[in-house]
């Protein structure tokens, strides 16, 4: 079985819903010639034509109305914006139309549609281009909101969001497109939405994360345990509807909470697991709750990029802290 990046697992997962299902659409800019900025729909236009993989105009907002149209349809629409700083114009046809259709109609009509962006920073780009605002949408009742952090969770969780008969937004880790790769079985079996992944057992601290710092949380679990530190990971993966069942399981455990992420610290989604812990598990815990997050500054060019970013380093702090603390 061959091993696959992130993106390519993107890639296989629109590839094998297209083939399966006639009603599955992709469409935004420069998906279908070009296959996406970051080739992420790369051979798919050659492969399904240009009546299923549309090239757009660079009108974000059009994007979204169209996507929702199709949705209420019956078609499964897959829309790209080309990066999470794109989605703004997109954002009335999603709240407004998209999340309420359900509960607007009485469950007559239903949205069943997929909005991807490239998500978060670390690669480079200019404004607007390295945004890491999944906050924005885990408010807006009527979303999932689902963010992979492996290629294996990319396909799954991507097979999973175009089933799905709601709306998802599913916002993919750019800088961990090509960063690693791992054998993803072109079987298409779903993962489940709405549910926690525990990739590291522990017993001391509970580390609790998603997207791309993934990567730098499980580093720091094995920096901890170097120091004697038995840390468990989370990725929260969905994090709307939360699994937060998982999360307060382990914190029971461990009585010690540190949440990464890269969005900026205040009303970031931190926060509410933050809050669901005080409100649900405040009598388990022998330490506050930290939170290791971006700044609340808008992300800077590259010079000063990766330390905005949580580091290994920045993470092991803190969970030293709670140990300290107790």
């Amino acid at each position: 079985m061959a091993q696959i990046t992130l993106i390519e697992a993107v890639t296989q997962a629109l590839a094998y819903e297209m083939k399966h299902d006639d009603s599955v659409v992709v469409l935004g800019e420069d998906v279908g010639v070009n296959g996406g900025v970051f080739r992420a729909t790369q051979g798919l236009q050659e492969k399904f034509g240009e009546w299923r993989v549309i090239d757009t105009p660079l009108d974000e907002m059009t994007i979204a109305g169209v996507t929702v149209g199709l949705a209420v349809q019956g078609m499964k629409p897959v829309a790209e914006a080309q990066f999470e700083g794109f989605i703004y114009p997109m954002m009335e046809h999603i709240a407004c139309h998209a999340a309420r259709m359900r509960n607007r109609t009485r469950g007559r009509l239903t949205v069943p549609a997929v909005w991807r962006a490239p998500w978060g920073g670390g690669i480079r780009a200019p404004e607007h281009h390295s945004e890491a605002n999944e906050h924005l949408f885990t408010n807006i009742p009527g979303l999932r909101v689902v963010l992979p952090s492996s290629p294996a969770r990319a396909y799954g969780l991507l097979l999973a969001a175009i089933r799905d008969p709601d709306p998802v937004i599913f916002l993919e880790p750019k800088r961990i497109y090509r960063q690693y790769k791992e054998e993803v079985p072109d079987d298409g079996e779903a993962l489940p939405l709405d549910v926690c992944f525990v990739l590291r057992d522990g017993s001391d601290v509970t580390l609790v994360t998603w997207g791309a710092q993934v990567k730098e949380t499980l580093e720091a679990a094995d920096a901890l345990a170097e120091r004697g530190i038995s840390a468990e990971v989370i990725d929260v993966a969905t994090l709307t509807p939360l699994d937060f069942d998982t999360i307060a399981e382990s914190v029971r455990k461990t009585g010690r909470c540190v949440i990464v992420h890269e969005a900026p610290k205040t009303a970031g989604f931190g926060a509410e697991i933050a809050a669901r812990v005080a409100e649900e598990c405040l009598y388990d815990l022998v330490a506050p709750v930290e939170r290791v997050t971006g700044p609340d500054t808008h992300i800077p060019l590259f010079r000063l990029e990766m330390k905005y970013l949580p580091s290994v380093e920045r993470i092991v702090e803190a969970a030293e802290r709670t140990l300290a603390a107790s």
